[in-house]
């Protein structure tokens, strides 16, 4: 297998990761609302996950873990779509805030930054955001 192969099939299985994470977080009210079906058909999309991928995901969201990012960016934009999922209905109860710790932890936030980077999220996400915007307003916060 080549080189590129390996960093393909990486790539791939990430992604996957990372959708069954946005899966469990639609999935934690038990349904899933148009809204978060849209939302999910649209992160497939952007993380190139096929069809018959996303329904082996949504089936059983549990069999792909997190895996962590190297990328300070790619963290960033992973909390991102998962705050996009959560906010998709305007509110964030329990069970997703039990869930996002989970994951940015898993991301490879330590315990501290994992809380402060929600806390702000929480304060500042008001619905659909750009990246740009949700990274800039992120950084700013964790600076000041």
């Amino acid at each position: 297998m080549s080189f590129y192969e390996l960093f393909k099939k990486g790539h791939q299985t990430r992604n996957k990761a990372h959708f069954a994470s946005i899966a469990s977080i639609a999935m934690t009210d038990g349904k899933i609302s148009k809204d978060e079906q849209a939302l999910l058909q649209s992160l497939a999309t952007k993380l190139s996950v096929n069809k018959s991928d996303v329904t082996k995901i949504i089936d059983n969201p549990s069999k792909y873990p997190i895996i962590p990012s190297n990328s300070v960016e790619e963290r960033l934009e992973r909390m991102h779509d998962l705050f996009d999922m959560i906010f998709s209905d305007q509110k964030m109860d329990a069970k997703e805030l039990v869930l996002i710790k989970k994951y940015a932890i898993g991301l490879g936030y330590n315990s501290t930054s994992a809380n402060e980077l929600i806390q702000n999220s929480i304060e500042i996400y008001t619905g659909k955001i750009s990246f740009n915007e949700y990274k800039y307003l992120i950084n700013n916060r964790l600076k000041g």
